[in-house]
């Protein structure tokens, strides 16, 4: 329970990680493109989704009525997470049309505005 304290204590400061960097560029009078936020508005709390690597996964389940899906997942390098299964929020509803239970997939999940996103998904062709 402490752990989990912790760590919510923390999620600010990694927000503030990756905030930071971009406002300071502002301010120098370095352009900054909102678009290289990951985000059109440049709205706080945004990541570059482009420089996060794919992540291979499962499908376990596919929530349409809330936008989510269940993953058991390899490990998410750009969000130093270790392989689980988990539950993430997608950012265009229509990747939930694209997989089923049980399809095998290679995915970017970023955290945007707090949530942990997922922002591209694959499906794989079955090994054989």
């Amino acid at each position: 329970m402490k752990i989990r304290k912790i760590l919510l204590a923390l999620l600010p400061l990694l927000a503030a990680a990756t905030i930071l960097p971009a406002r300071a560029a502002a301010d120098t009078g370095n352009s900054v493109n909102p678009a290289d936020t990951g985000n059109a508005a440049g709205a706080p709390g945004a990541v570059q989704a482009e420089a996060a690597p794919m992540t291979d996964g499962e499908i376990r389940k596919v929530d349409a009525a809330a936008g989510k899906l269940t993953i058991r997942h390899g490990p998410i390098a750009n969000l130093d997470m270790g392989a689980m299964t988990m539950i993430f929020r997608v950012q265009d509803p229509a990747l939930l049309e694209q997989v089923k239970e049980g399809d095998r997939v290679k995915f970017i999940v970023v955290r945007a505005n707090g949530v942990l996103t997922i922002t591209t998904l694959a499906v794989q062709p079955p090994a054989q």
